[in-house]
């Protein structure tokens, strides 16, 4: 019997595991429930369970995810958890592996946390261009946090010590509870009413829960630090919280000690600072006298000072060579255009109007002497032409056919009469000789 058919284990395992990665609605899922079998252990992935009233599921979460969880999770604690569904082959059992948990109570408040940072990120609240540069010596400065808390005492401790001349006034404000966003945004206003009078402002408070730093998250809140006429530095809860107050600002500090010394230079620093620069300052001059004073003595000892004549030598022979130059370009110029004046005479003597006019004479009278032989060549020509003319037409003449002996006859009407069908018996005719006319009267006509 074969074993062909049959499947191991492991690679039953193997197949619904890739039934688990090939579905996308297990690759990121959302979950919420109870936190059950929850153990802590440090430095460790955490392995408990998520449960409802009616199931629950095994949950999986590594120690690079869970590190960034930012409130400590307790049995019977209901949460919100974000990972994927897959299948711990070795067991045969699926599971559900956690990449972010929030407990559930501030779901709510993530959530529009994250709309309203989206929101004015898309208005460019949170752009680099619009953070400005912070005064390095300022005269005041203006702080806005809680009268009673350690913020101010913190600032104004590490301010004096820095920088004792800067002047520090407090503007107090509520940092936690319903009312505190008011209280922020109206202390800021004052502030922005004295014009330039402070130079630099923090506002910032304490640590706290996602809850206490609430306030400092309020659109009114964010809104107000962007619109602060001097820069603002942020210093809301630990390096670890972020608000967007912190986004906003001109800078951000992890704690009031760090804002204190974000607006303030140290002073030891520097006087150091300009002591150095005093002394890289006589330095620099005493060295730039040193530099003049060798550049003085060597002019001083150069062979022009002392032989002055020698720095216009070349100078004159230059204007030398120049004027020759200008002589010859002179003179060929001269000579060129005197040679022009003498073609452009000859020119006009060849082409001289007495000499046209002589010309035109002498053609005239060639003209005239060819006009008059021709006119005797062409009378001589018509002459005869003529003569030829006179004798055809004396030889064609019906007078000498009638000196010869012939008549020729026309009716009473002057009609020459070729034909006897033109003549009817009793027709008068006339006869014409020679000498003279008769009249015949026509007796019989025969063909």
């Amino acid at each position: 019997m074969t074993d062909n058919k049959y499947l191991t284990v492991t690679d039953l395992n193997y197949y619904i595991t890739q039934k688990f990665k090939n579905d996308p609605y297990l690759h990121k899922v959302f979950l919420q429930g109870e936190l059950s079998n929850f153990r802590y252990r440090r430095n460790s992935h955490q392995y408990f369970s998520l449960k409802d009233e009616k199931s629950k599921i095994n949950v999986v979460m590594f120690r690079s995810y869970f590190d960034k969880v930012k409130f400590k999770p307790e049995e019977g604690m209901k949460v919100y958890v974000v990972g994927y569904v897959s299948v711990y082959g070795p067991q045969g059992s699926y599971q559900f592996y956690a990449e972010n948990m929030e407990p559930a109570g501030l779901g709510a408040l993530y959530e529009q946390l994250k709309q309203l940072q989206a929101k004015l990120a898309k208005e460019g609240l949170f752009n680099p261009e619009h953070k400005r540069k912070l005064p390095r010596f300022p005269d005041r400065i203006a702080v806005v946090t809680s009268a009673s808390g350690a913020v101010i005492h913190d600032i104004m401790v590490t301010a004096n010590r820095r920088f004792p001349h800067a002047e520090i006034d407090l503007f107090p404000a509520q940092v936690q509870g319903d009312t505190a966003a008011d209280s922020l945004v109206k202390a800021m206003r004052q502030i922005a009413a004295q014009g330039d009078k402070y130079d630099v402002m923090i506002i910032g408070r304490g640590g706290g829960s996602l809850e206490d730093l609430w306030p400092f998250n309020e659109e009114e809140v964010v809104r107000q630090v962007y619109a602060m006429p001097m820069p603002v530095i942020s210093s809301v809860g630990h390096e670890t919280d972020t608000t967007l107050c912190d986004l906003v600002a001109d800078a951000r500090a992890a704690t009031p000690t760090a804002a204190a010394e974000y607006a303030t230079p140290n002073l030891a620093d520097e006087l150091a600072g300009i002591h150095q620069l005093q002394s890289r300052l006589i330095a620099g001059m005493q060295n730039n006298i040193s530099q003049k004073r060798d550049r003085l003595n060597r002019i001083k000892n150069s062979v022009i000072m002392r032989e002055p004549t020698r720095l216009y030598d070349q100078q004159i022979q230059q204007v030398d060579l120049l004027k020759q130059r200008l002589q010859n370009s002179i003179q060929n110029k001269v000579n060129n255009s005197l040679q022009n004046y003498r073609l452009l005479k000859q020119r006009l003597l060849s082409v001289s109007p007495d000499k046209q006019i002589a010309g035109m004479k002498q053609q005239e009278n060639f003209l005239a002497k060819q006009l008059n032989n021709n006119m005797r060549h062409y009378l001589k020509s018509k002459r005869s032409d003529f003569s030829k003319v006179v004798q055809q037409l004396d030889d064609y003449s019906p007078l000498k056919t009638l000196e010869r002996g012939f008549v020729y006859t026309t009716n009473e009407d002057g009609e020459t009469i070729s034909s006897v069908d033109q003549i009817k018996k009793d027709d008068h005719l006339n006869l014409h000789f020679k000498d003279g006319q008769v009249t015949a009267t026509v007796t019989e006509v025969r063909k």
